[in-house]
């Protein structure tokens, strides 16, 4: 029951996400994408900026978030598919009170083949702040974001979505 007002919650509040287009804001589309470093569960330094070149699907989750439970396997699989072509998925876990271990376990239960990042505020707030979860922000290869989408979408999208990211910038894909 939980669970569905969760669900049912964040469809509500993607439909009425500035911009009124079902959980797509364009607050950050066509700009740069803002750069950060973040530890990965394995210790290392990581900035965004590592990946120049790679289209990249910053997918903002927690442990917790029931939506992120249902689209990860989905990222493994279309990090899998599309890894070859450029793509990256990059997690940022958005969790508070969990530790890193608890992070890492949930990572391994999930067979994630992607970097993990420990999230911190002035990073999620960087990127416009996180209303619920998931958020996941696609850059294209030149660093620039072409969507900001947020709440559960079908796989078919984000697949979509990462089809966009690796056709590069908007500005090349206008027909003159």
């Amino acid at each position: 029951m939980i669970v569905t007002v969760m669900l049912v919650f964040g469809f509500r509040m993607a439909r009425k996400a500035p911009g009124g287009d079902g959980g797509v804001t364009s607050g950050l589309k066509g700009q740069a994408a803002p750069d950060f470093a973040l530890q990965s569960l394995d210790g290392q330094t990581i900035h965004l900026s590592d990946f120049h070149g790679k289209a990249v699907a910053l997918n903002f989750w927690a442990t917790w978030c029931e939506p992120c439970k249902i689209e990860t396997p989905w990222f493994v699989d279309l990090q899998k598919q599309y890894g070859p072509d450029g793509f990256q998925v990059v997690g940022v876990s958005a969790d508070e009170g969990e530790s890193k271990d608890d992070v890492a376990k949930f990572t391994k239960s999930m067979g994630v083949n992607y970097p993990i990042l420990l999230g911190k505020e002035d990073v999620i707030n960087a990127y416009g702040g996180v209303q619920f979860l998931p958020e996941t922000v696609y850059i294209n290869r030149d660093g620039k974001v072409v969507e900001k989408v947020f709440g559960l979408k079908g796989k078919g999208e984000i697949e979509d979505y990462i089809k966009k990211s690796l056709g590069g910038s908007p500005v090349a894909q206008v027909q003159k």
